[in-house]
């Protein structure tokens, strides 16, 4: 019985938030996060939101570096643009270094055959046009049958399991959240290639507050600021 309900509660959830699109994010103009690594702080990443008539363009910027002893193991930077126009997705790209290596990735929505092309440095092609770039701020994601990473293009078919409403504490601040975890649902994938991450949600404004996942070390994305 108690399967039952939770089973039934998780699907009212879902469905209470499908329509939650960008224009639920209409008064959100900034987002910044710090980034963690074993719990010690290593980058930031931060989003701008600006408004333009029926135009929506979020810009996006993350760096962090870790360091031993004193001496830069790994650096990370990468910029960002995704547009929206009338609520729908238009364009995304990204620029990306890693240590020395680039990547890259064009997304954009081709009206007259309603799909998406992408050019990417891990894939290039097309994709339908419910695929979401995983950038993580709009929980419209939880309901994507695969995202497109923002690295690379390459895409990544989801499993989104819903694990309960938590209360997170972060900078002195108390939110009540929806908890979700994000898995692929290829199970042939290689460990290193397989999504397995945790994210936070609020519940009143669905703005993405947490995020966590294990990949040579601990990672954490705490919400430190917005507006």
């Amino acid at each position: 019985m108690k399967k039952i309900i939770l089973l039934i509660s998780t699907l009212l959830l879902f469905y209470n938030y499908s329509s939650a699109h960008v224009t639920h994010y209409k008064n959100l103009n900034y987002l910044e996060y710090e980034l963690f690594r074993n719990d010690q702080l290593i980058g930031y990443h931060k989003y701008n939101f600006d408004r333009d008539g029926k135009l929506l363009t979020i810009r996006s910027t993350v760096e962090f570096n870790i360091n031993k002893l004193g001496v830069n193991l790994y650096k990370y930077k990468a910029e960002s643009e995704e547009v929206y126009k009338n609520d729908n997705f238009l364009k995304f790209s990204s620029k990306t270094l890693q240590n020395k290596k680039e990547k890259f990735v064009d997304i954009n929505y081709d009206k007259e055959k309603d799909e998406l092309l992408i050019n990417g440095s891990s894939y290039q092609g097309v994709a339908p046009k419910d695929y979401i770039v995983g950038t993580w701020w709009n929980h419209e994601i939880i309901n994507a049958n695969a995202q497109i990473s923002a690295i690379s293009g390459r895409i990544i078919k989801q499993k989104v399991t819903f694990l309960g409403k938590e209360k997170v504490k972060l900078n002195g601040k108390t939110y009540d959240s929806l908890h979700f975890n994000f898995s692929s649902s290829d199970e042939s994938l290689p460990e290193k290639k397989k999504l397995n991450t945790d994210i936070w949600y609020d519940e009143k404004t669905l703005m993405w507050i947490k995020a966590s996942f294990d990949k040579t070390g601990f990672w954490e994305y705490r919400i430190k600021t917005y507006n």
